[in-house]
């Protein structure tokens, strides 16, 4: 069977000078040319440890001096980039001579949107594979023990069956851990969600290889894909999301109350395990390890692998200098030393002449034998339907956007804006990353917001079907204006409180709150009290889990607090501190919807 591998989401910019001082990307000293290099969150630390030696070594320096920086940016992100021409540098980044997602399969639905677009490929069909790593299942050991792990195989229908059955766990004789849950990520921004979810197509034809653009309209494929959504509990931009709130939970004693099961590359469960969920080590930070340990599930129909490759881009912005110097960087970091660093950091080795070994084993939930199927790459224009369709496929959403239209609001905030008029253009472009039949409405909040209602925050659309109420959702935003004071505790509690009340269970409940400020309301100014009613809400086995995704929008708000307001019910706050920044972050929250 060909094995095909699946890469991490990633982009490599690179630019390399030759020997007459030329330079493609960011310059150096005239002389040297920066090798930019975007990479996705899991490899960042490895990257850049390899970047600094390589910059240091011989290498760098032969047949024209050549520097690595690292950058993150997602491979669905990157990919959305390449496909309209990098052209946005300010929002995307330096343009990548070097581009590393985490699957080649990105490769194939960049140049197959290009094509669409009757634009030229941008992505060459072959690269080198950086390192490996296959996706995997992580669940909690204790779940995967009820399931028979490690003694029976498991795969995406046992989990649907599971999802399922109205006894949740109890069938397996755990009523205390409640329903079935899955988390998942988004397929416009990650691999891994991109891979499982052509995995469930698979899972659900019985095929290994060679999915057609037939397979995905068959009616019993679709519905054992829509069902397999239906116990996302929400979705996210990256799996660290997940992964980070299991590790909070997990040190309260309610990581099995959390999520069930989410699609990870095996290299996450080996960080989560070692108590680094992110993958990132701090400096000063001392790991705590995990009291429930993840395992990794490989499913029984079979998965890919994420491969890591570098893509040197057919790109007009790549010259043969920087071409050079990509090349003698791929092949540095696939020299045997440094591949035993990408063994030890959890990776699989690219280079097969480094055999494998620690920490791939059974002491980190793994098995180095694994998996024993792997699937076959779909083509193009399969990939692009499966990314398309999912749009439609996916879990329905519940969603109330809460808006700060405090005094501060009116504050410049660069080129002439002020910062409530590009959060109003991000809020409106973000209402299209929404399904027609998803439920928005929007609430501001200020002090008298209401004028003769003592209230502080005031209901302009109603919650209801975006797509009779999208005109109404922009018409609204487009009117607003900055008013006074920031009852924060106050509207966050209250806004949180009435989702729950009303919550459907048939869709991701949830709300996304933007403030630019602190909060300075004097009747109540008690975090502690506003962040136990919001983990009270959530804890356990709360049958109408709604959270809160907050963001931070400019330099007054208070990151830390919204962080706190978020994790307590199991969400994430986004940092917009730099207002020009919002567009992007708003992409990111929409993301879990």
């Amino acid at each position: 069977m060909r094995r095909f591998v699946i890469s991490v989401a990633a982009v490599f910019v690179v630019a390399a000078a030759c020997n007459n001082g030329s330079l493609t990307g960011r310059g150096n000293d005239g002389k040297c040319a920066t090798v930019e290099l975007a990479s996705s969150p899991e490899k960042v630390e490895l990257l850049t440890k390899l970047a600094a030696e390589f910059n240091g070594s011989d290498a760098a320096k032969r047949g024209g001096c050549a520097s690595v920086h690292v950058s993150k940016k997602s491979s669905g992100a990157a990919a959305t980039a390449l496909v309209n021409g990098w052209r946005d540098t300010a929002a995307d980044g330096a343009q990548p001579v070097i581009w590393s997602p985490s699957s080649s399969l990105w490769g194939g639905v960049v140049n197959q949107r290009r094509a669409a677009a009757s634009a030229s490929a941008l992505v060459p069909a072959n690269a080198q594979s950086f390192m490996q790593t296959p996706l995997v299942i992580a669940m909690p050991r204790p779940m995967a023990q009820a399931l028979g792990w490690p003694a029976t195989a498991i795969g995406y229908s046992d989990l649907l069956k599971l999802a399922q059955d109205p006894n949740g766990w109890a069938s397996k004789g755990h009523p205390e851990w409640g329903p079935f849950r899955l988390g998942k990520t988004n397929l416009n921004f990650s691999t891994s969600a991109l891979a499982a979810t052509t995995a469930q197509y698979y899972a659900a034809t019985g095929k290994v290889r060679d999915l057609t653009l037939e397979d995905l309209d068959k009616p019993d494929v679709q519905a054992f894909s829509k069902s397999v959504e239906s116990t996302v509990v929400h979705y996210g931009d990256t799996t660290l999301t997940f992964l980070n709130n299991w590790f909070r939970n997990d040190a309260r004693g309610t990581s099995l109350t959390y999520v069930s099961a989410v699609a990870v590359e095996e290299k996450s469960v080996i960080d989560y395990n070692r108590g680094n969920p992110d993958g990132i080590t701090q400096e000063g930070e001392v790991p705590r390890r995990p009291k429930i340990p993840l395992v990794a599930i490989y499913p029984k129909e079979g998965t890919f692998f994420s491969d890591n490759p570098f893509f040197v881009l057919d790109a007009p912005w790549v010259n043969a200098a920087a071409r050079s110097g990509a090349q003698r960087f791929a092949d540095f970091v696939r020299e045997p030393d440094n591949q035993r660093q990408v063994l030890r950091t959890g990776f699989r080795p690219g280079n097969p002449a480094v055999a494998l070994g620690s920490p791939i084993n059974a002491d980190n939930g793994l098995d180095p034998a694994q998996p024993q199927t792997t699937l076959g790459a779909p083509s193009a224009p399969v990939l692009v339907k499966i990314i398309d369709q999912w749009a439609q496929l996916r879990k329905g959403a519940r969603v109330l956007l809460v808006m700060d239209v405090s005094g501060s609001m009116g504050d410049d905030a660069g080129n002439g804006d002020t910062k409530l008029e590009l959060a109003k253009q991000a809020a409106i472009d973000a209402l299209a990353q929404f399904k027609g039949d998803d439920l928005v409405g929007l609430r501001i909040f200020t002090t008298n917001a209401a004028n003769k209602d003592p209230r502080d925050y005031l209901d302009l659309v109603p919650i209801g079907p975006i797509g009779a109420q999208r005109e109404s959702l922009e018409r609204s935003i487009r009117g607003l204006v900055p008013r006074e004071g920031t009852p924060l505790y106050t509207t966050a509690k209250a806004s949180y409180e009435e989702v729950k009340a009303s919550f459907d269970p048939s869709r991701i409940n949830a709300v996304v709150l933007l403030t630019d400020g602190q909060n300075d309301d004097p009747r109540n100014n008690d975090l502690d009290a506003l962040v136990a009613a919001l983990r009270a809400g959530s804890e356990g086995l709360s049958s109408t889990p709604v959270r809160l995704f907050t963001i931070a929008y400019g330099k007054g708000a208070s990151l830390g607090v919204l962080k706190r307001m978020a994790e307590a019910t199991n969400a994430a706050a986004y940092d917009a501190s730099d207002p020009q920044t919002i567009a992007n972050v708003f992409t990111q929250v929409i993301s879990n919807f």
